[in-house]
């Protein structure tokens, strides 16, 4: 089967939002600190160049001691440099504190958008992934399949829908308890994934039952995936459970609702359960 790279799933309409509100809000944080940055080193350069200007005008008043009327107007204008110093500074310092008070509210509106696009991300891996194992649950594999369907319908694509159902799971529950039922649930979907490409939809359907959606492959080749997960067995404390499964698939007939299609790998599914039992009642 070919391998294709894994499509990364894109954030639904309202968390692309936030995202690009989440954007905009460090934009702004970065420009502050360019303002913040460049009134800083403007101030640098005013106090260095008053500094100048005091310094040229003092040195006159050394040769000019006998000249009052020019040492009143140096007095003056030394004054003058004064003020607009510290006229200065008052500035330097009002921009500094509303510099300050903007980026305490632009960190708080980060920190707080961040913390939604967590819980964003939370909830929606909640509505589309099956918490035990991670795979994608049952409600969202339906609408992967439709969106599959069309595009092979579209293309001309093979497309292949695989069905498994483990066997004698129940028994596993019923003999050591819930705990070790999920954990060859959560092996087992571990296994699926390893097994299957990168393309591939793995599925717990719900139970014990999983679904694979095939893209871009034939039916003939399951044959390749099966080999992969048969010879399995589940780990539970010192236990060893060997794990067998029944599986049923089919490929997708154009212009087939998905429903039908997966009504019709259902069947083949439980031929195949129907064929295992015979077989162990003949060699029992």
């Amino acid at each position: 089967m070919k391998t294709q790279s894994k499509v990364e799933p894109r954030l639904p309409a309202g968390l692309e939002s936030e995202a690009t509100l989440l954007q905009d809000l460090q934009l702004g944080l970065r420009k502050l600190e360019r303002r913040d940055w460049w009134l800083w080193w403007s101030a640098v350069v005013v106090m260095l160049l008053l500094t100048l200007a005091v310094i040229s005008l003092s040195i006159p008043a050394l040769w000019r001691d006998s000249d009052t009327f020019f040492q009143f107007n140096m007095g003056q204008a030394v004054r003058g440099l004064v003020g607009l110093v510290l006229l200065f500074n008052t500035y330097v310092i009002y921009q500094q504190l509303v510099i300050k008070r903007l980026r305490k509210q632009l960190s708080v509106q980060i920190d707080y958008m961040a913390r939604l696009e967590v819980r964003a991300e939370q909830f929606e891996r909640l509505a589309v992934l099956d918490p035990l194992t991670g795979l994608y649950n049952r409600r969202s594999a339906e609408a992967r399949l439709a969106a599959e369907a069309a595009r092979s319908s579209r293309h001309s694509h093979p497309l292949t829908v695989l069905l498994i159902d483990l066997n004698e799971f129940k028994q596993i529950n019923d003999k050591h308890g819930h705990a070790a039922g999920d954990a060859v649930l959560k092996q087992f979907a571990a296994r699926l994934q390893r097994a299957s490409r990168a393309s591939d939809v793995a599925v717990r359907m719900g139970g014990d039952e999983f679904m694979l959606i095939l893209p871009e492959c034939p039916p003939g080749n399951v044959g390749v995936l099966m080999n992969r997960l048969h010879n399995f067995e589940a780990e539970y404390r010192d236990l060893r459970f060997p794990i067998t499964f029944s599986a049923g698939w089919t490929g997708y007939q154009n212009g087939e609702d998905p429903e039908k299609m997966l009504e019709r790998a259902d069947q083949a599914l439980y031929a195949d359960k129907r064929e295992r039992k015979k077989q162990g009642a003949v060699a029992s």
